[in-house]
């Protein structure tokens, strides 16, 4: 028996970049030392270019954790826009702080955030959903522009503050031990934003881009409620998306403030922490697999019609097993022979081996503890041309390695249009991949 932690994004009131940080800064002790000893290990960002501001705060009766960045690249007594596509930054606090020192803005290419990232020291791991996520950033600005990822130059992102947010957010999930991470459906808001592009829509243009795939919804007075970075994070750590909350325990919970007020609801987004038992293992170790302890139920037998291990196997696979198998090979005196296979979890062998003695003319079954490392996966409904059809996706790390659509759906859409499986089959992988 394992124990899964899941975290629960509540994102009903929309996510951006230091609403998730301060959000996921209330289920740890000692987050803001974390986070800061993190940080200093981007050796290219120096110790009195940014100050952290972690505060206590209350926002339309909730109290939560407000984050902020202060950095030498903005004036301090503002209030930016809640939108970085348009050169604006995620934090809008007033905080009264005197610097003497000049304000600039530093542009960056996709090239430099990496060298900067690839020469700290942080973590394989965080490096490496850093990279991700600021590729992908980078081809929702290319997107955005018309241009492509290696010519942008993220004159917004690549500040310091965004850096910090994006970086950051990781940081704090590594010291958590990248526990699995589900959301409910996300509120983006409604009416305009004003950026250096002029006034555009809600979800802006980077956003809407970053939000592809994802459930949203729009609710509340008009303000942009998710900014680029909350749908980056959401897009790289969500491993699923749901409106109910998982079971478990909750063992932790806390609110990130952003920087809106509004009377309908607060700006605030909502992190639980919550521990499941489970028998499948541990989901998102470093190697991004699910690990599984499970058993191999085998016998040998030379005895059998061969045609009579099909009613067996079904047995087996209808009371849950993983799966069911043959194997040529030879006994003693070179005699040919099957090996019948079954893999099972723990709590499914002693009922198994009952099925295999019972309907096999097999004496004995051998009972073998495994270790299994698969990818994690899910099912999703897709509409095809001709008809809605299950897709299996699979991933690693949140990345998707494959869509593969379910044997069964395409057997029935193949009967129904008198189409052979080669040509169902061709038909929606090339629509499932035309939709991507």
């Amino acid at each position: 028996m394992g124990i899964l932690k899941t975290i629960y994004l509540d994102c009903f009131a929309g996510i951006a970049g230091d609403m998730f940080i301060g959000a996921l800064m209330n289920l740890m002790p000692g987050a803001d030392k974390i986070l800061t000893d993190g940080l200093k290990k981007l050796k290219a960002l120096e110790p009195d270019e940014y100050k952290l501001i972690v505060e206590h705060d209350v926002k339309n009766s909730i109290s939560g954790i407000n984050f902020d960045v202060i950095t030498h690249e903005h004036h301090h007594e503002h209030s930016h826009d809640h939108e970085e596509h348009g050169h604006n930054h995620e934090h809008s606090h007033n905080h009264e702080h005197e610097h003497e020192h000049s304000h600039h803005h530093v542009h960056r290419h996709l090239a430099d955030i990496e060298k900067m990232i690839f020469e700290s020291e942080l973590s394989d791991r965080v490096k490496r959903e850093a990279m991700r996520a600021f590729s992908l950033l980078a081809e929702a600005e290319a997107h955005v522009h018309g241009t492509t990822p290696d010519k942008i130059h993220f004159h917004e992102v690549g500040a310091v503050d965004s850096i910090i947010d994006i970086v950051g957010a990781f940081i704090l999930m590594e010291a958590l031990e990248w526990p699995r991470v589900l959301s409910s459906p996300v509120n983006v808001g409604s009416g305009t934003v004003t950026c250096a592009h002029g006034i555009l829509p809600v979800p802006a243009p980077a956003t809407e881009f970053l939000l592809h795939g994802l459930p949203i919804f729009s609710k509340g007075e008009p303000m942009e409620r998710t900014t680029p970075t909350g749908a980056l994070l959401l897009k790289i750590l969500v491993d699923a998306f749901s409106q109910d909350i998982p079971s478990g325990k909750i063992i932790a919970s806390g609110f990130g403030l952003g920087n809106h007020t509004s009377q309908d609801m607060p700006n605030v987004l909502r992190a639980l922490l919550i521990e499941s038992a489970v028998q499948q293992g541990s989901i998102n170790e470093h190697d991004g697999l699910i690990h599984e302890k499970l058993i191999k139920l085998e016998c040998n037998i030379d005895d059998m019609n061969p045609q009579d291990f099909e009613p067996v196997s079904e047995k087996l696979f209808n009371a849950g097993a993983l799966d069911v198998w043959t194997e040529s090979i030879y006994m003693k005196k070179g005699r040919p022979a099957v090996k019948f296979c079954c893999l099972a979890k723990p709590e499914d062998a002693k009922d198994f081996t009952l099925i295999i003695l019972k309907n096999t003319s097999s004496q004995g079954v051998r009972l073998i503890d495994v270790d299994r490392a698969r990818l994690n996966w899910r099912i999703e409904k897709f509409k095809s041309s001709l008809g809605e059809v299950n897709i299996k996706v699979t991933s690693i790390n949140n990345e998707i390695v494959r869509r593969v659509p379910e044997y069964e759906d395409l057997k029935r859409i193949a009967c129904l249009n008198n189409l052979s499986m080669f040509e169902v089959r061709n038909l929606i992988n090339k629509e499932i991949y035309k939709a991507i």
